[in-house]
């Protein structure tokens, strides 16, 4: 079942606000929060994560019925690059590795940004090459 195109851009606008938070303060709960909000979205996805459970419960009912529906798997994939970065830079920040924490967290930011101001998700973008290239290789 496709989603609203709209909850998957609203998350983004949290998670780059949340990133830039973690990133900003190098504080390792904020990036944390941010690694179990992107694993809870990789494994449920999208509609399971934290973010999502507020646009569909609070946000949704209260604008109008969508205009565009996507499917889940990007956003779901995407979801699951976000925690690969995510935890890339918790594990820098943790361990004192300033460079990794700085880098990875930044590459995040830079991706939810992109999705959030832009509507251009990178991590569903690498869904559909990946499913190209499998395409052509069957």
């Amino acid at each position: 079942m496709d989603i609203d195109a709209r909850g998957p851009r609203w998350a983004a606008a949290v998670t780059a606000v949340v990133l830039a938070v973690g990133l900003s303060t190098e504080n390792p709960w904020v990036l944390g929060w941010q690694t179990l909000v992107f694993a809870l979205g990789a494994a449920g996805g999208v509609n399971r994560s934290p973010y999502g459970w507020v646009f569909r419960t609070v946000l949704r009912p209260r604008l109008g019925p969508p205009k565009e529906f996507e499917p889940p798997q990007p956003p779901r994939f995407a979801q699951t690059v976000g925690l690969v970065f995510a935890a890339l830079g918790l594990v820098g920040f943790v361990t004192g590795e300033e460079w990794l924490g700085l880098t990875a967290t930044g590459a995040a930011l830079a991706a939810a940004f992109l999705n959030a101001v832009f509507g251009y998700c990178l991590g569903c973008e690498m869904f559909l090459l990946l499913r190209r290239a499998a395409a052509r290789v069957e």
